[in-house]
């Protein structure tokens, strides 16, 4: 636990009934001795209120450029649809706030650019919401690859199938526009993928397919059936800069998906990577054998990586992890683990460009 003051932050979308605020920021930030929930802002003063009645936030507000512009608050977390990402970031880094938004973040990687460009010029500190590489399993095969458990990697394949994709509510249907920028391709994968690269390092090239199944959803509170161009499907396989290979199976399927799995082969041994859904939300079961043992063997991530013990299980905890990343980012105390910035989150964005890129091409595709 700290023994400095908390960093004050204000939070930008906190509907408490609706979003991934109420599941993951708000108990997060509420429980974090870093951070101080100085504000706390929704589009109604109502629902503001209630918000900070909930999580004991220190002021509430209705509009976001108001509470920016209050100098007691740091820094700023949006949490917010996608296509709303834009603005209130720029508004928060314009005003000398370091900076959370949430992944992916922007709605296009234009805009990504323009944010991480200004955060840049302010000389703010920013975090993206890729909390996976965060998550203490995640964070402690990363650790095991660079101690060489496997030797050099030259296989490896991640897999993460979910359910439910035909019908939602029209809170919900948005998501069905590929332009809007949050879908399969951009969120499940985004995040799987990320947190891949995080372990075993970069790909040079892929070659992919990406691909929209369910060509309607059903909007369950309407009765509408609606057309959609979202991906739901990705295959993405191709050459890590290291030299090994690498593939990549996400899918949104319309019944029982089957979780999450990663494994990674060495010369030397091998690491299988387990959780009944992505590393984003849930605890990650490891498993590892070296040293011509061909009987995988449990493996406990170190209780150093644990950052924030005080966070509630299950969504808050990997986003509270990331926030203690932020905090020792603002501190100027990091610890040497490369923090998903605004630049960082360009790249990620570019990489999802080139996956798209080469399945509208039907071609391998170098990775910028």
């Amino acid at each position: 636990m700290t023994t400095q003051q908390p960093i004050k932050i204000g939070l930008i979308g906190a509907n408490i009934h609706q979003g991934w605020s109420p599941r993951a920021h708000l108990p997060a930030l509420a429980a974090h001795p870093d951070f101080d929930l100085a504000g706390v802002c929704t589009t109604r003063q109502e629902s503001a209120d209630e918000a900070k009645a909930a999580f004991n936030a220190g002021s509430a507000w209705d509009d976001y450029n108001r509470m920016l512009s209050d100098a007691d608050i740091e820094a700023a977390t949006i949490s917010l649809r996608v296509p709303s990402h834009y603005e209130p970031t720029m508004a928060a880094l314009r005003a000398g706030k370091h900076t959370f938004t949430e992944w992916p973040l922007g709605r296009t990687t234009e805009e990504a650019i323009e944010m991480a460009n200004v955060a840049r010029e302010q000389g703010v500190k920013t975090i993206v919401g890729l909390q996976a590489r965060a998550n203490p399993a995640v964070a402690h095969l990363k650790n095991l690859i660079a101690d060489g458990y496997v030797g050099r990697v030259m296989t490896c394949h991640v897999r993460l199938m979910r359910e439910g994709v035909l019908s939602r509510d029209s809170g919900r249907t948005w998501q069905r526009d590929n332009e809007l920028g949050a879908h399969t391709l951009t969120i499940a994968c985004g995040h799987t993928i990320d947190a891949l690269c995080s372990v075993v390092g970069e790909f040079a090239e892929v070659s992919t397919v990406v691909s929209t199944q369910a060509s309607t959803w059903h909007e369950t509170d309407t009765g509408n059936d609606l057309p959609v161009t979202s991906p739901d499907n990705i295959l993405v396989s191709g050459n890590l800069q290291s030299g090994g290979v690498a593939s990549v199976q996400i899918g949104s399927t319309p019944w029982a998906g089957s979780g999450y799995r990663m494994e990674i082969y060495g010369e030397e041994g091998t690491l299988v990577a387990v959780s009944v859904d992505s590393p984003q939300l849930q605890s990650v079961s490891i498993r590892g054998a070296r040293g011509g043992s061909n009987e995988l063997q449990d493996l406990t991530p170190a209780e150093e990586l644990h950052l924030a013990p005080e966070i509630p299980s299950g969504s808050p905890y990997n986003v509270g992890q990331l926030y203690s990343r932020f905090a020792a980012s603002i501190r100027g105390q990091s610890n040497g683990d490369a923090l998903p910035d605004f630049d960082h989150a360009v790249t990620l964005h570019r990489f999802i460009d080139a996956i798209r890129q080469s399945s509208d091409e039907g071609q391998r595709v170098t990775v910028g």
